[in-house]
């Protein structure tokens, strides 16, 4: 995963101007015209076994032998909508700017076709472009679904302030610390720990404020003279 509390050294006004404006779209209130929507993703080794584990027995763990073998990688794009306690995964094989449009897609046609505008949160990636869905998608489709997103990028070195980090990280912790060997095996245990986590509506209570940056913060702010 990627690390917490990566901040520049000293005063960086690019910084402090997206890290306020996404902390800003974090206080606005729920609108189901507007969804607040974060995505984030990940990727995760593929680690088949050499040797068949030893079953769990009484008294003793299930065994794993200590040689695997390396089956490729697959990618874990995590969309989370932290006002409602919901979240969902989407596993692709590869992490391409097509498989990143077909999931913008799928958040316009498909999970909020009545949205006015979907309110984005998400790494300032060089793949996380609105120009990805022209290379998946006709023009017309996809500027309909570009005039649909309100993007907000998180600032560089920032990524621990995108929600679906916490997701990914809570993931990582519960699901993917284990040997998994194929993408439909993987998608079968993300489905299993995606449906938990929603029926018990698990919110993100995010407290940190503009006003708490101002003061934690204050060194990233540029001295006006």
């Amino acid at each position: 995963m990627k690390e917490q509390w990566c901040i520049p050294p000293e005063a960086d006004a690019e910084f402090v101007c997206a890290m306020e404006d996404v902390l800003e779209v974090y206080h606005q209130p729920y609108d189901e015209k507007r969804p607040l929507v974060c995505l984030d993703e990940a990727s995760k080794q593929l680690i088949g076994e050499t040797v068949q584990p030893r079953s769990a027995s009484p008294g003793q763990p299930e065994r794993f032998d200590y040689e695997y073998v390396r089956k490729g990688t697959a990618n874990l794009f995590l969309i989370s909508e932290p006002l409602l306690g919901w979240r969902a995964v989407q596993v692709t094989e590869r992490r391409t700017a097509k498989d990143l449009a077909e999931v913008l897609r799928w958040l316009v046609e498909d999970l909020h076709p009545e949205a006015e505008k979907i309110v984005l949160v998400m790494d300032n990636l060089n793949t996380h472009k609105l120009a990805s869905l022209y290379e998946a998608f006709p023009p017309d489709q996809a500027r309909r679904i570009g005039e649909k997103l309100e993007i907000h990028h998180t600032p560089k070195h920032g990524s621990w302030l995108n929600m679906a980090e916490i997701e990914l990280s809570v993931l990582a912790r519960q699901c993917l610390d284990q040997r998994i060997e194929s993408v439909e095996l993987l998608r079968e245990e993300v489905e299993a720990w995606e449906s938990e986590r929603n029926e018990e509506q698990v919110e993100i209570k995010w407290q940190f404020t503009t006003a708490d940056a101002r003061v934690k913060l204050h060194r990233l702010y540029p001295v006006i003279q």
